[in-house]
């Protein structure tokens, strides 16, 4: 997004996310949509881009939508407010420093809405002890973590993680976001998405939920209140990880179980036809499952998960692409009925939509 953010067309924008949404859907004959906007500006808790060199100046730049070449920005609108601050400085100690600047080619931002700020420089160079002590005085100025980056090399100053505070129905949560590790952009729709989630689930009742796809914990910490118990399911190390620092520090690590397996995986397990050393220590017939929470990537389901999905009471379904959760429902509407669906504006300016899906098995099971 190279353009200057018009914040007076957000309405419209998100109008037309809704009319394409309802008629996306419509075959299905679902409930009335829901929506959730966004702040219509400074919304976006992380951001990457290239470094343009001009001469001896380095330039911020990112790539055009069905562009190859980069182009060098002026502003960063929809950047959180510790982005769109810490940007300008930034780059100014790096056209100071022959040593930050040369080689460079990326930067990246992730902050938290308390403005937290942890930037990692890119270098197609070795970085050595005079770099970082460069780095290490740059990062006490601006008050940030940074995490300098070359081929086989991460050296960090300060920490390689920011931990962000969502608030939830009432209810503070925090999370420990790693530098690698996959975090929700929008900060404010995330809480929204959450509670929505938390809505949903409330009249589950003394049962199990699957959760797969749980990344660092983001929804597991606030689900995990509504059902007896939680088996998640994660393929990322790094996630893994913070979602069990994150478990624990939301205090609900008590009722939670996290494998590191992929979902086609728990679904063999869980369909008899193979065993896995990962599921050892956990004993699959003690759970009720009644709910199945999916937040896939981009490709949607496999044909495994979604045989896996049609033998739930219930199904939520979180999708960063409603085309693929139109094939996916497509498949599942045969034994599901959509109770409620929802639009949550992750990505203002852009076509990109999130959807949530809540649906029932149209026969007891």
């Amino acid at each position: 997004m190279l353009e200057k953010i018009d914040p007076s067309t957000y309405s419209d924008q998100l109008a037309e996310k809704q009319r394409h949404i309802e008629a996306l859907f419509a075959p299905f004959s679902p409930p009335p949509l829901e929506v959730y906007d966004s702040p219509p500006l400074h919304f976006r808790m992380r951001a990457e881009f290239r470094i343009w060199h001009e001469g001896s100046r380095a330039l911020y730049a990112m790539t055009p939508a069905g562009e190859r070449r980069p182009r060098p920005i002026a502003s960063f609108d929809i950047g959180s407010t510790a982005i769109v601050e810490k940007m300008p400085p930034l780059l100014t100690a790096i056209n100071s420093s022959e040593l930050l600047r040369r080689k460079l080619y990326g930067c990246e931002f992730l902050t938290t809405s308390r403005g937290e700020v942890l930037v990692t420089l890119i270098y197609h160079k070795p970085l050595d002890d005079a770099w970082h002590e460069q780095a290490a005085a740059l990062a006490s100025s601006l008050n940030i973590s940074l995490i300098g980056r070359s081929r086989k090399q991460k050296r960090v100053i300060g920490q390689d993680f920011v931990t962000e505070y969502l608030e939830v129905d009432g209810k503070t949560y925090s999370y420990q976001q790693v530098e690698t590790g996959f975090t929700q952009p929008n900060a404010r729709v995330n809480e929204k998405m959450l509670a929505w989630a938390k809505d949903v689930t409330r009249a589950s009742g003394d049962s199990d939920l699957l959760e797969l796809y749980c990344g660092n914990g983001n929804f597991t910490a606030v689900l995990a209140q509504n059902f007896r118990r939680v088996l998640a399911t994660e393929v990322s190390k790094v996630s893994v990880q913070s979602a069990q620092v994150n478990l624990a520090a939301n205090g609900v690590d008590d009722n939670v179980v996290i494998v590191r397996m992929a979902s086609d995986e728990i679904s063999a397990a869980l369909a008899r036809k193979r065993e896995f050393n990962r599921l050892r220590h956990v004993d699959i017939n003690s759970y009720h499952f009644s709910t199945l929470f999916l937040d896939p990537p981009r490709a949607g389901l496999d044909e495994a998960t979604l045989g896996l999905a049609k033998g739930f009471k219930e199904i939520l379904y979180i999708s960063c692409n409603p085309l693929t959760l139109k094939d996916n429902l497509s498949e599942l509407h045969a034994t599901h009925e959509i109770q409620r669906v929802a639009l949550f504006d992750q990505f203002p300016y852009t076509p990109h939509i999130e959807c949530g899906l809540w649906l029932r098995a149209r026969q007891a099971l």
